[in-house]
């Protein structure tokens, strides 16, 4: 109710101004955030935590982690945050976010804009919340790409003992050649480097958490053979699908469809929905599968853990339809239970 109040003031502003001010309120009240979901969820067991629903927020709505508790009130199974990189950097030139309110979706070009690791980090511990937290790594632009897993050893050296889960990021559109870490050797290099510093950081601090590998939509089958033999050889212990894409699908025509960036919301689900399917039947269970893209109501929900997920998780649609978009969520997955 309150946030059908507060959209249109939000869909007046610009949308990473909106963002932001969003952010900046849930940080200020924080912990003293009402709870907004009295939808009792089902608790389900993924890579060997249990959570206590199986919603989570996805990664790049909180990049810095500076409204973690206030965004635990809404009743997410889980948080992710980040995407974060080493070293702070500014991203993309402004403006880089457009909404197509008619479709649900957002294309954004942001890049991988974030106050670094160690900011990252104080926030967290700054954070009260006790729920399953992951956290999203990725590349700093100016990294050359071969050296790319440099990046990745730092940023997963640094959180591995204040994270749930650790998300390894190599599928966003926004920074340049970050994709071709899926392509099959460099995929194979990345996950054996990053899975043998996993087995060090749990033997170090005595807990192992699981790690998860970020891909893209924009896949063909081959490709999605290759990373399920790849995630399987190397024992990686889940997978999200998907990020954004950079077709543009469903938005041709309308108002800023032609920008650049990845296009989330609505016109993602189905190609989200078609890469679970592809991947559930190649990993036979062997590794599970996290579904985000596209989910604007519960029923989308469901579909993800039909086509094979174990896991959903939402962000453009939170944008569009609020807190009531999670209860409804938690509702339709507890119902599959």
């Amino acid at each position: 109710m309150l946030y059908s109040l507060a959209r249109p003031f939000l869909f007046a502003l610009d949308p990473e101004t909106a963002h932001e001010f969003t952010l900046n309120t849930l940080h200020n009240l924080g912990a003293w955030m009402p709870g907004c979901s009295r939808v009792e969820g089902k608790p389900v067991e993924v890579m060997g935590i249990r959570f206590p629903n199986a919603v989570g927020l996805a990664a790049g709505l909180d990049k810095n982690g500076d409204a973690i508790d206030g965004l635990s009130a809404f009743g997410f199974g889980f948080i992710e945050v980040g995407t974060v990189t080493p070293r702070a950097q500014p991203g993309n030139p402004k403006p880089r976010m457009f909404r197509i309110p008619a479709k649900k979706a957002i294309i954004n070009r942001l890049g991988f804009n974030n106050h670094g690791v160690d900011n990252l980090l104080s926030r967290i511990k700054a954070s009260k919340y006790k729920g399953v937290l992951g956290i999203n790594i990725g590349k700093n632009l100016d990294t050359p790409i071969e050296r790319a897993v440099d990046d990745y050893l730092i940023c997963l050296d640094k959180v591995y003992a204040h994270a749930g889960y650790v998300t390894v990021n190599i599928s966003s559109p926004n920074t340049k050649n970050l994709r071709q870490l899926q392509g099959e050797s460099e995929l194979d290099s990345l996950l054996g480097t990053l899975k043998a510093r996993q087995t060090e950081l749990a033997d170090k601090h005595g807990r192992y958490v699981p790690m998860t590998l970020k891909i893209a939509p924009d896949i063909d089958d081959a490709q999605i053979t290759n990373i399920a033999d790849a995630l399987r050889r190397h024992r990686i212990d889940g997978v999200i699908a998907t990020n954004t894409t950079i077709g543009r699908e469903g938005v041709e025509g309308l108002q800023h469809a032609s920008e650049t960036g990845g296009l989330s919301g609505g016109p993602v689900r189905e190609k989200s929905n078609i890469v679970i399917a592809a991947l559930a039947q190649k990993l036979a269970g062997e590794v599970p599968i996290i579904g985000v893209g596209g989910i604007t109501e519960g029923a989308h929900a469901a579909e993800k853990i039909k086509a094979g997920a174990s896991l959903v998780q939402v962000y453009t649609g939170f944008i569009y339809g609020g807190p009531q978009l999670i209860g409804d969520c938690i509702k339709a997955t507890a119902a599959l239970a």
